[in-house]
C-alpha cells in the first residue's frame, strides 16, 4: 500500500519525481550511461550465443524513468543483426505516471527501428514464447517487493507484525550508515526534526500459517538459531520463478529460451535487519511519512535462485508460500554470481568504453564528469560492492563454456587485481 496504492502508493506520486537529485534516491543507469552499455553487452552476447537466430524480446521489470532500457537499446542499434531481429519491448510497471515517463523516454527510439512498446501490471501478463529469445532485466526491483519478517523462537517462526499503538520511543530519523547500499555518503547528513512514530512492530503471540510456511521455505532458515530474525519475501519467490521459466524453453531442453540480469544490493544470504526507508536522500525511519518515502529491503539472491531451482520436497511449501497454483519440480534456470557491480563492469570492458567517451569529450570538464560517475559505479566502499549482479540462463543440457558464462567465472588473478580480469576475445 506504501509504495503502489493506486492513488496514496509512493510510486504512483505524480507530483514529485521519486528518482535523481530532485527525488529521493539515484540509481546506477541515471549516473552514466557506461552502466546500461554494459549491461546491453552482456545480453547482446548471450543472444550471439544461444540465441540461435530467433527474435529478440526485451523484458524489464521496474523500468524506473526508462533510461536503463534506452542505454541497453543504443547498443543493439548498433548491430544490424540485433537491430533487425529486436521486435517486442515488454515493460513491467503499475505506476501510470511511471509508464508516461518510460514512454517519452522509448518511443522515439522504438518508433524509428520499428520495435513495439508493451506495458504489463505484472510478470505472470508476459506470455511464454520460446519461439523468440528474451533478454530481460531486473535493476534495483526485487528490493522493493513486499516481505514478511520472522523470528525464531522455541515455538517456531512467528511473525513479526505492525501495530498502529504510539511508541514514545521510537525514533523517526536514523543516523546514515555508510554501509548500507544505494547512496554516496559524503557527509553526515542533518537529521529531520524528529516525530513519534504511530507505529511500531510486536510479535505474534504465536506461530502463524504464513509464518510457519515461509520458516520452512527453504533449508537454510531452518538451520538458523533461536532468535533469528529473516526477512522473506514469497513475492520475489514468485516473480523470480516466472522469470525463470520465461527463460527456460519448455520442450526437450536443448537449447535456452532467454537469458536475464538481476542487479540489486542484498547478497547470497538471508537479512534479517535491512529494512528502511529513503526521503530526500537520507534513511529515515519506515514509518516516517508512509506513502512518501521509498521502502526497501536488501535481497536474499539464494532464495532466487532457489526460486528456479529443482524444488523437490519443498513444492507443496512453495505452493503455499507463493500460491503459485502450477509450480512444477523442474529445474527451469541456470544461475550465474551473484559478482559486485564493480568486478562485472570491470570485465565486461568499463576501461575501454570510459576511454572512448573520454576521447570523444569536447573540453576537459567533460572527461573529469565522465571518469567521476564511472569512479561512483565502482567504489569498492559504495555501489561497487553493495550492489550484485547474478546473470540467469534458461537451463540446458548444454556445459556452458567459459565465454558463455563470462563474466561470472571464477577470478584466474591475485584478488587485488580480481575486479577488472580480462575478457576472452571471442565476446
Amino acid at each position: 500500500m506504501c509504495l503502489s496504492h493506486p492513488t496514496a502508493g509512493y510510486y504512483m506520486n505524480t507530483s514529485k519525481p521519486v528518482i535523481g537529485s530532485e527525488g529521493d534516491f539515484i540509481t546506477s543507469p541515471e549516473i552514466s550511461q557506461v552502466f546500461g552499455e554494459l549491461l546491453g553487452v552482456w545480453l547482446l552476447s548471450q543472444w550471439m550465443y544461444a540465441g540461435s537466430g530467433r527474435e529478440i524480446r526485451l523484458l524489464e521489470l521496474g523500468p524506473g524513468r526508462g533510461t536503463l532500457m534506452h542505454d541497453v537499446l543504443r547498443v543493439f542499434s548498433q548491430f544490424p543483426a540485433a537491430r533487425s531481429a529486436t521486435k517486442e519491448i515488454h515493460l513491467v510497471e503499475t505506476s501510470p505516471a511511471m509508464r508516461a515517463t518510460q514512454e517519452a523516454k522509448l518511443s522515439f527510439l522504438a518508433q524509428t527501428h520499428g520495435w513495439t512498446l508493451h506495458w504489463h501490471d505484472g510478470v505472470d501478463q508476459v506470455q511464454h514464447d520460446c519461439s523468440k529469445f528474451t533478454l530481460a532485466l531486473a535493476h534495483e526491483f526485487f528490493d522493493a517487493l513486499p516481505f514478511h519478517l520472522l523470528q525464531k523462537t522455541h515455538h517456531g517462526w512467528q511473525e513479526v507484525l505492525i501495530t498502529s499503538e504510539r511508541d514514545p520511543a521510537a525514533p523517526t530519523v536514523l543516523k546514515p550508515d555508510t554501509s548500507a547500499p544505494s547512496l554516496d555518503f559524503s557527509s553526515t547528513a542533518a537529521p529531520l526534526p524528529t516525530n513519534t512514530s504511530r507505529f511500531r512492530q510486536v510479535l505474534s503471540p504465536t506461530p502463524t500459517p504464513s509464518s510457519t510456511v515461509l520458516g520452512l521455505s527453504s533449508t537454510r532458515f531452518q538451520k538458523l538459531p533461536i532468535g533469528s530474525r529473516i526477512e522473506v519475501s514469497p513475492t520475489s519467490f514468485k516473480i523470480a520463478r516466472r522469470l525463470g521459466e520465461l527463460l527456460h524453453d519448455s520442450e526437450d531442453g536443448s537449447q535456452s529460451a532467454g537469458s536475464a540480469l538481476i542487479v540489486d544490493y542484498g547478497g547470497d544470504k538471508v537479512y534479517g535487519n535491512s529494512f528502511r526507508a529513503f526521503k530526500d536522500h537520507k534513511i529515515v525511519d519506515p514509518f516516517y511519512r508512509p506513502g512518501q518515502c521509498d521502502l526497501t529491503v536488501n535481497v536474499d539472491f539464494a532464495y532466487l535462485k532457489e526460486a528456479s531451482a529443482d524444488l523437490g520436497q519443498m513444492t507443496c511449501y512453495l505452493k503455499c508460500a507463493t500460491q503459485i497454483s502450477d509450480i512444477s519440480c523442474r529445474h527451469v534456470a541456470t544461475h550465474h554470481g551473484p559478482l559486485s557491480q564493480a568486478i562485472f563492469l570491470h570485465r565486461m570492458g568499463l576501461q575501454p568504453r570510459l576511454d572512448a567517451l573520454k576521447a570523444a569529450a569536447k573540453d576537459e570538464e567533460r572527461r573529469k564528469q565522465i571518469d567521476q560517475a564511472a569512479k561512483r559505479l565502482v567504489d569498492p566502499t559504495g555501489m561497487g560492492t553493495q550492489y550484485q549482479v547474478m546473470g540467469m540462463t534458461g537451463k540446458t543440457k548444454k556445459v556452458l563454456t567459459d565465454e558463455e558464462r563470462w563474466p561470472f567465472i571464477e577470478a584466474v588473478q591475485h584478488p587485488e587485481s580480481a575486479g577488472v580480469g580480462q575478457q576472452p576475445s571471442t565476446v
